[in-house]
């Protein structure tokens, strides 16, 4: 990714921020991988490959992943 300028470094900062802080996942009581504001009803990773949801963030540079409805 060719970042130019600090307004467009600005905004790619801001939302790896935000991936790192809200979107992945973090290991924590009992290994579960959970981000920090999951529900306590999802369902921890891993899941069956058929259950996952790709979404890609910064122009596929991160991918989250979630469980399928």
């Amino acid at each position: 990714m060719l970042i130019a300028g600090e307004r467009p470094l600005r905004t790619v900062l801001d939302r790896y921020i935000d991936h790192y802080n809200t979107g992945r996942s973090h290991q924590g009581q009992g290994m579960e991988l959970r981000a920090p504001n999951d529900a306590s009803n999802v369902i921890p990773f891993p899941a069956l490959p058929g259950q996952i949801r790709k979404k890609s963030v910064l122009e596929g540079l991160i991918n989250e992943y979630q469980a399928a409805s």
